[in-house]
Formats: structure tokens, sequence, C-alpha cells
């Protein structure tokens, strides 16, 4: 657990142990920006399994498992068994699906939520239909869901689509297609399902009404303005303050789709090149497909946009490419090439990058071989820019596995390049050990990204007061870790800075005055920073009163009592 993951693993818990199900809070600062159920989830499963972090990744593991089911059962519906069969590996072996469910962000829930409500608004199109109540229920609950995950784009997304659906078939202004929509019992059970917490977080977090375009420092307007105009307008419009939030140039936001899609995007050729229209089934559903990607991608051409949020886009490109695959048609073969060839040199990279770092020594931990770039360190992989050719010494095994996932992708293809079935089997399997390789250098990059070894001493020290030095994201999984809540060092800024503005808010944020006379004090405080912060703490309080407890990755867990055994400078 670091950074976002810990912060949202932590609510979940705040949840769990206030009994507060309503407002998010962190550090007992109310958290408005974003829908609960994700918290829900994760904080249900603390309930069952105890508070660990692989409890609160459990829900989404379980929702991608069911995202790739679902495309599955799709696509065997739209087209046929081998199909279906092939749009849920793809979806379940993209670089980009593995990637970004790293993360605990509800973007994977709400691609389940969009696929079912799109899939339910074709099948309620459908001219013999026989369960078109229970489709619409489905849409429904669909809507709800989406709601309490990530607010109106669950709506906006299916919505659009299917209108543009409709208005390509010529069925936009048919009043019998919008009675098979049966939008009375949609909207009703939406509404069942996400209006109750709407209108209860309104209630606790007032004022419940307020209407305004400007976002500045200082201004408490309550939930429903936070909510719906800053998070949902002013973010549309990146207006929202505060920018907490970095924006992926326009061109990288499409062009990227080909790395999320790989290995799979080198047959988005022969995708393109099937039938799109009104007639078949199998035609109307590429349409819906085709009509699906095309509103989320434009929309976010026109906003802010971080690398995952297309990830809504995979599934109706893995139907897509399932489609495509099983037609068995000869421009597949074009595919196979470009996929054997990109896969033959990634591996001869790979392969050359081992053997120069083969013999280049791995002291202490990979920190020590990484060039810093802050400034992308709000972007999802900003920490990807980090690496440098010294640091693949701490990553032999990953490189090596990876070596071996691309040799086998490409010798698979050469040898099975007129049976696709095979070579798409071969594929999703070295892809498997190629997502074993990442997931082994993410281990191996948690000293660097986290604070978990910090949290370990901590829990192993005398009690004592906790503070944090401006970076509450950077030392998120302390919190987690060890449960406790801290003193907040110039830390009303980024996310926690709206809910320190609510009436009634906690104090816990403090400034360096305030910090100076508890560091003085005869109590026991601990101070977690960046070590980039030593030089101005040392000026606040003195060199030989910051006694180092604990040090990861050039950050430190300070006390202002020394500690037999620890060291008494950074």
């Amino acid at each position: 657990m670091d950074d976002v993951d810990a912060v949202q693993a932590q609510i979940a818990r705040n949840m769990l142990d206030s009994g507060d199900w309503v407002t998010a809070r962190l550090d007992g600062v109310a958290y408005l920006e974003k829908a609960p159920l994700v918290y829900w989830t994760m904080a249900a499963s603390y309930a069952v399994f105890g508070i660990h972090d692989w409890a609160a990744r459990l829900p989404l593991a379980l929702a991608v498992l069911l995202l790739c089911w679902v495309t599955y059962r799709m696509g065997r519906w739209a087209f046929d068994d081998e199909a279906g069969m092939f749009a849920g590996i793809i979806l379940a072996t993209s670089a980009g699906l593995f990637l970004f469910t790293r993360i605990l962000i509800p973007d994977a829930m709400l691609t389940l939520t969009i696929t079912g409500a799109i899939w339910a608004w074709l099948r309620l199109l459908e001219p013999d239909e026989p369960h078109s109540h229970r489709w619409a229920a489905i849409m429904g609950l669909c809507f709800g869901i989406g709601l309490l995950l990530k607010g109106l784009i669950a709506v906006v997304f299916p919505v659009m689509a299917g209108f543009a659906y409709m208005a390509i078939t010529r069925q936009l202004f048919s009043l019998a297609a919008w009675k098979k929509l049966d939008i009375w019992l949609v909207g009703a059970l939406a509404l069942l399902v996400a209006a109750p917490w709407h209108i209860m977080a309104a209630i606790s977090n007032p004022p419940m009404f307020a209407f305004s375009l400007h976002s500045g420092p200082g201004e408490y307007r309550g939930f429903f303005w936070f909510y719906f105009f800053n998070e949902h307008l002013l973010r549309f419009l990146n207006m929202r303050y505060p920018r907490d939030y970095n924006t992926v140039p326009r061109v990288w936001f499409w062009l990227l789709n080909l790395a999320w899609l790989f290995p799979w995007s080198a047959y988005l050729p022969a995708a393109v090149k099937q039938p799109y229209g009104s007639g078949a089934r199998a035609s109307r559903a590429r349409l819906m497909a085709a009509c699906w990607i095309g509103v989320v991608m434009v929309f976010f051409t026109f906003s802010t946009t971080q690398e995952y949020y297309s990830m809504p886009i995979y599934p109706a490109l893995a139907l897509l490419l399932g489609s495509a695959l099983a037609s068995g048609t000869q421009r597949l073969r074009l595919g196979t090439w470009t996929l054997q060839v990109v896969s033959a040199l990634i591996f001869a990279a790979l392969a050359t990058v081992l053997v120069v770092v083969w013999r280049l020594p791995a002291a202490g931990d990979i920190s020590q071989a990484l060039n810093q770039h802050p400034e992308l360190y709000t972007l999802s992989l900003g920490h990807m820019g980090d690496l440098t050719l010294s640091a693949f010494a701490y990553l032999k095994l990953p490189l090596a596995l990876a070596t071996v996932a691309f040799a086998g992708i490409a010798i698979a293809l050469a040898i099975w390049r007129n049976n696709i079935g095979r070579a798409v089997m071969a594929t999703a399997l070295c892809m498997v050990i190629f997502f074993q390789a990442a997931r082994l250098a993410l281990v191996r990059f948690d000293a660097y990204l986290g604070s978990y070894p910090l949290a370990q001493r901590l829990m192993k020290s005398p009690p004592g007061q906790l503070v944090e030095a401006n970076s509450y994201y950077a030392f998120s999984s302390v919190f987690f870790y060890t449960g406790r809540t801290a003193l907040l060092l110039n830390g009303r800024n980024n996310n926690l800075e709206y809910g320190s503005y609510a009436p009634g808010a906690l104090n816990v944020f403090i400034d360096d005055a305030k910090f100076r006379v508890l560091w003085q004090s005869p109590s026991r405080f601990y101070l977690v920073a960046y070590g980039t912060e030593t030089a101005r703490l040392e000026q606040l309080v003195g060199r030989d009163n910051l006694h180092v407890v604990a040090e990861n990755a050039g950050n430190f867990l300070f006390t202002n009592r020394a500690i037999p055994g620890g060291h008494s400078t950074p």
C-alpha cells in the first residue's frame, strides 16, 4: 500500500471504525470529492477478513474478474462462442487493465457498470428480446451503482453511446424504440440505488445547495457544490481548485491506448475492417461498440485526462478484436506479423539490457539508482520516468521473465501464424508471464514508492503523537498500517484543504510555530517527512533535536526524544 492506495484503504477503515458510512474522512477531515461505493466494498471486506492490504484489494480483483466474464458473455451473445472467448481473454491479458488495477481506483468497477448498461441498452432495442424488463432492471441497477462509484459519467457515457447508436440506426425519434427502453423503470431503479446517499451526504455536509462557478482557497460550500460543481463540471473544464492533478496531452491520450491494449492492438486494423450497421446482430453490436469508444474518447478530448481515463473503452475494443479474431479473415495475417516483429524487437531490447546490467551490483534499495521527476508524479505512471539503466540491476529477475515472455510470443506466432486459436492462447500465456514480471518489479519498487518500513518501525517504537510534514499521500501507508491519525504540519492543501474549512472540522493542522512548541515539549512526538525537508526542519527545531528513528528511500521518521538504537541526526 502506498500513495492513493493507502488513502482509499484508510478511508474505508475510517468508515468501518467510525460507523459513518455517509461522509468519507481522512485524518478526521471530510473528503467529499468521491462517491462512496468503493469504500463500502473495502470496508465490507475488512469486516469479513480483517484489516489487511489484500482485503482492501479483494473487491477490485473480484470486479475485474466479473468484468472479463461479462465481456465474454456479451461477445458470445453478439457474435459466437469463439469471439466471446477471445474478447474475454483479450481484456484479461491487456497491459492497461493489468497496470491500472494495481491502483485502488474505482475505474474498473465503473467500466463494469458501463459495460452492463450498454449491453442492456442493446438488448432492449433487439426486435425479439424476450426479457425486456430484466434488462431494463439491469440497466437501472448499473446506472445506480455507477453513480455510487464515480458520479455522473457512469450515466453520461452509456446514454451518449446509446443516443449515438440510435441516431445512426434511425431510432432516436422512434416512439417504439423508446418504449422498449422502459426508461421509467430504468430511472426509478437508478434513483432508488443512488439517491439516498446523495441526499444524506448533502444533509450531513451543509449548506445543502450552493451554485457557483468559482473555485478557490478558503471557500466552503458544502457537499452538493463541491461534488457536483467542483468535481464534475469544473474538473471537466480544468477550473477545479485545488488543482492537485495533471493531464496527459491529447495526442498521447489517444495513442497510448495502443500500449494499454497491447499485445492485441496489433489486430486493430482487422477489427476496423469489419461490417458495422443495423443489419445482423453482430454488425449492430460492433456499431454500438464503435459509438461507445467514440463517446468516451471525444468526451475526454475536451476534458482533463489521466492515463487510465480511457479504461471504459477496453471492453468495447476487446469485443471488436474478439469478433475480428474469430472471423479468420486474411487481414489477421498483418496483425500476427506486426505482433511477431514488435515482440522480437522488445525481446532484443530487454535481452540487451539484461546482459548489460547482469554484473552490476544492486546494493541497498532501488531508490539509489533512480532519477526523481516529481513534476510527473500527479500522473498515474509518473514514477516510470524515474527508471535509469542502473536501476534495472535491481530488477534482474523481472527483466529475465519479461525477456522470456516476449521471446515466447515471437516464437509462438512464428509456429502458429496460421492457427489463430493457438496463437491467441500462447500469447495470452506469455502475457501472464509478463504480468508476473511486472508484479515482481512493483514489489521491488515498494520500498521506494511507499512508507511501510517507516510504519513498521513506528509500531515498534514507544508511544507518542504522530506529525506529518506536508505530504499526507506520500506517507499514507504509515496511517493505514499503524491505524493512527496525525497532526498535519502545513498540510492544509490538495485533497485535505476543502474539508478543513467545514464547520466543526477537527483542528489537526499546525503551522511552524505550533510545531516548534510541540517538538520542544516534554511529550514524545514523531514526524514523518521527506528528506528534502530536513534542512528546513533543522532550522525550526535544531539539528540536535531531530533524532532519526528510521529512514527509507530518502524519507525519515524522526522523534524529539532519543530512542536507544536510533540516530541523532539524518
